[in-house]
């Protein structure tokens, strides 16, 4: 794969990269360049986690090192529960992540205490803290927090620790929602100082939820991997798919983020009287169809939920 070839790999259906010249750049000069993404281990997986898993997925096929980040103390920070409730999910969503698909040559997983205590770390991030004011802070939190009108102080340490779990780690691309854009910012403008290179920050976007809304932890519209196979059957077959409509359309974009990245091939199956099967190479084709009303919503629902169960399944298997 030359260099091309691996950009248009890591670009893919990302929402934003900072900057695609330095990514250039590095994928010139570097044989295996180290990307990471920090989760918060607060409960099973859902689609959203595996959103980011599919970028990490493309990063190792395009030879980069894989380090995940189960932020133990950042969930604690963020209140998603006690330590020991955190630590029991984060073993839990290593094996899930693996059955998913990444590669376990390519990928270490690091519990954020194993490194986030020790002396050094303690004190850079106390320099650190002396060069971000109080309102960046916050402002870097306020899409990830689950207090945005009265923050608690250690919600504040969260962009700061960010920071220098991104330096610490010798990261080269950092893997986020494009929630994370402000921290990643932070960490881009205040690592040199601390004598760190700045990463390069790839943004997914923020998922359509099930009920047409944006995804949210509050509503739980969205697909889990604890979810059975019917329960995921189910909830797509309910969810929100207007017929001709693409913008905003869950169904559609769990194809488009999901389902394309790991087939060659997508069918739909339906009746000799309904006009027989379709194939799709890409999901443009199927936007196409559906756009002119030749697909219909309950078509595309059984055969997305169909395609969507395989994949999920050998990560169901390990909950």
């Amino acid at each position: 794969m030359d260099v091309q070839e691996k950009l248009s790999l890591i670009k893919r259906n990302t929402e934003e990269i900072v900057t695609k010249e330095e990514l250039r750049d590095l994928l010139e000069k570097k044989e295996e360049p180290v990307t990471y993404v920090g989760y918060e281990p607060s409960g099973s997986l859902h689609l959203g986690h595996l959103l980011t898993a599919n970028k990490l997925i493309d990063l190792q096929k395009a030879g980069f090192k894989v380090k995940i980040l189960l932020a133990d103390l950042h969930a604690y920070l963020n209140e998603k529960g006690s330590l020991e409730e955190i630590r029991k999910t984060a073993e839990m969503n290593k094996k899930c992540f693996l059955a998913y698909g990444l590669d376990k040559e390519k990928t270490d997983f690091i519990l954020g205490s194993e490194f986030q205590l020790k002396d050094d770390y303690i004190l850079e991030m106390y320099e650190l803290s002396l060069k971000v004011t109080l309102n960046r802070a916050k402002r870097s939190m306020d899409e990830v927090t689950r207090r945005k009108q009265n923050p608690r102080v250690g919600q504040m340490l969260y962009p700061l620790m960010q920071t220098m779990d991104i330096g610490k780690l010798g990261i080269d691309v950092a893997v986020g929602g494009i929630d994370q854009r402000k921290i990643h910012m932070l960490a881009r403008e205040n690592l040199p100082s601390l004598d760190y290179k700045k990463q390069i920050s790839i943004h997914m976007p923020i998922l359509t939820g099930l009920d047409g809304e944006k995804m949210s932890s509050s509503k739980e519209n969205w697909i889990d991997l604890s979810d059975t196979s019917e329960e995921v059957k189910q909830k797509i077959m309910d969810a929100y798919c207007p017929q001709g409509e693409i913008e905003n359309n869950p169904i559609i974009e769990i194809l488009r983020y999901h389902i394309f990245p790991r087939i060659d091939e997508f069918t739909i199956e339906r009746k000799e009287e309904y006009g027989g099967n379709l194939s799709y190479k890409t999901v443009e084709e199927v936007e196409k169809d559906f756009s002119k009303q030749e697909l219909h919503p309950l078509d595309l629902k059984k055969s997305v939920s169909n395609y969507l169960n395989k994949i999920l399944e050998p990560a169901r298997k390990k909950i």
